[in-house]
């Protein structure tokens, strides 16, 4: 299995980025119910009856590591609703020369999927333009 990654570096704080990942309605949909407050906790992110994922928060390290596994999946544009299930979304928070990097994995994430070119399209789209935005600003593009 592959894997999908990229990478945005900004102006702030590792603690200012770590504190945006984990508001997940400021950057990657406004539809989420659940906690993603400490190792363990459940959420369920939704696009109207386009695409939801159940996730269980992993990994938490304030200020350096965010991770998702994904325990459930379902996206009306893709026949194998198992693509994203066992996957885990991953952010690994860098000190980077007086900025931060942020080192966003999607683990799993095959470009055989069916989902990837969508998929792969929008990580990029959220990860280059709603949760910089959100880290720089207070304010993300997150999917309505």
């Amino acid at each position: 299995m592959s894997d999908f990654t990229t990478t945005f570096v900004v102006d702030r704080t590792p603690g200012e980025v770590f504190d945006a990942i984990n508001d997940v309605r400021g950057w990657w949909g406004e539809n989420v119910s659940g906690s993603n407050d400490k190792v363990g906790d459940e959420f369920t992110y939704r696009v109207q009856d386009i695409h939801s994922s159940h996730l269980r928060v992993i990994d938490l390290i304030p200020n350096v590591r965010v991770a998702w596994l994904v325990l459930d999946n379902h996206m009306n544009f893709v026949e194998d609703q198992q693509e994203w299930v066992g996957t885990t979304i991953a952010f690994e928070i860098v000190p980077k020369d007086g900025q931060t990097e942020v080192r966003f994995t999607h683990r799993g994430l095959d470009p055989a999927f069916e989902c990837f070119d969508a998929c792969s399209s929008a990580w990029g789209s959220l990860m280059h333009s709603s949760l910089p935005s959100l880290i720089t600003t207070g304010i993300g593009h997150p999917y309505r």
